[in-house]
């Protein structure tokens, strides 16, 4: 008998044993979130999801990107997946604190501070908060993690950024773009102050095998913890996702599922739902839907969805800020 298969019991429940043997297969549909462009938004791309579920209603915050190569934010709610495309989006820049280049958004709610937070690329990373997530004019003034590019960060090159909490730290993960993921840590009671020099978790000569779009999760009913980071396949514009387990977020991670031909998510272990033609070959930026929405970022390995972006393979060659990203939704078999 495999590890994949063995079991064991948790909290009275029989859970499959989630390590670095466990491997993985999807099914996905149509593109679910699309572009909605209007006069002062000419919007072409939807990517780099973020989504919870709260109070009875789904959430979703998203990277938009336009003909100009404006890069900015949507947010958008609704109370069932049938009705996302029925769903109004808001544009983040209606909100006049949040003016300027930001994208990448991650939020959660932070709860020994009860504040929503939302992460997101700026020049640096940054973030915003919110007393109450239905309204999209709350979100405060962004404030900087850093007073600047940390000496530790190679080339000053980072991007992606990521916060998850043990029950002692807050830790602030991040992409290279150079085959470095970094981490970077605050005591609870400082967050989101204090954060340190940040030092290299994981490391690959191949620039394109750790690239970007990383997430770091709990995994329910088990000390492990999961990290999946973007990665080439045979060319730049064949994405995947490798994934990477750990018994703690300070702790040394281990290969899973990180191979072009068995990855985490990739055009090798999805299948398209039947009927459906296959609109892409990415599986790029994402985030797997958590149990819950709190700062833990936890999520059931029985029970394993993703959004992530995707677009049409004939548009490879175009400008970065052209490429027709749409959002999907994965299923995991």
């Amino acid at each position: 008998m495999t590890l994949r298969n063995r079991y064991f019991v948790k909290g009275g429940k029989a859970m499959k044993e989630f390590n670095e043997n466990t491997r993985f297969e999807w099914t996905t549909g149509e593109a679910i979130i699309l572009p909605e462009p209007d006069k002062a938004h000419p919007v072409v791309s939807v990517k780099d999801p973020s989504v919870l579920y709260y109070n009875g209603k789904w959430y979703v915050f998203y990277t938009t990107c336009d003909e100009k190569a404006e890069w900015s934010m949507q947010f958008i709610s609704f109370n069932d997946w049938k009705d996302v495309n029925l769903a109004i989006p808001f544009f983040k820049d209606d909100n006049p604190n949040l003016l300027g280049y930001r994208c990448a958004p991650q939020v959660f709610y932070f709860r020994p501070q009860k504040k929503w937070y939302m992460i997101f690329q700026a020049n640096q990373p940054q973030y915003s908060t919110n007393d109450n997530i239905d309204d999209p004019l709350g979100w405060s003034k962004p404030a900087d993690f850093f007073s600047g590019v940390p000496k530790s960060v190679v080339d000053g090159s980072w991007l992606d950024y990521w916060v998850i909490c043990d029950d002692e730290y807050a830790y602030l993960f991040f992409s290279g773009n150079n085959g470095r993921f970094y981490r970077s840590l605050t005591a609870i009671k400082d967050f989101p102050k204090g954060m340190s020099e940040p030092e290299v978790a994981i490391s690959n000569k191949e620039r394109g095998e750790l690239f970007e779009g990383s997430c770091t999760y709990r995994i329910k009913g088990q000390k492990k913890f999961l990290t999946i980071i973007e990665a080439f396949g045979p060319t730049s514009w064949d994405r995947y996702y490798r994934s990477f387990v750990s018994d703690s977020l300070d702790g040394i991670w281990k290969e899973q599922a990180a191979k072009w031909d068995a990855p985490f998510a990739g055009i090798n272990n999805v299948k398209f739902d039947e009927g459906v033609k296959p609109w892409t070959r990415d599986i790029s930026h994402g985030e797997i839907i958590r149990d819950g929405y709190d700062e833990t970022l936890t999520i059931d390995p029985e029970n394993l969805r993703m959004l992530f972006q995707g677009r049409d393979a004939m548009s490879n060659g175009r400008q970065y800020h052209l490429l027709p990203y749409r959002i999907g939704l994965l299923i995991k078999k």
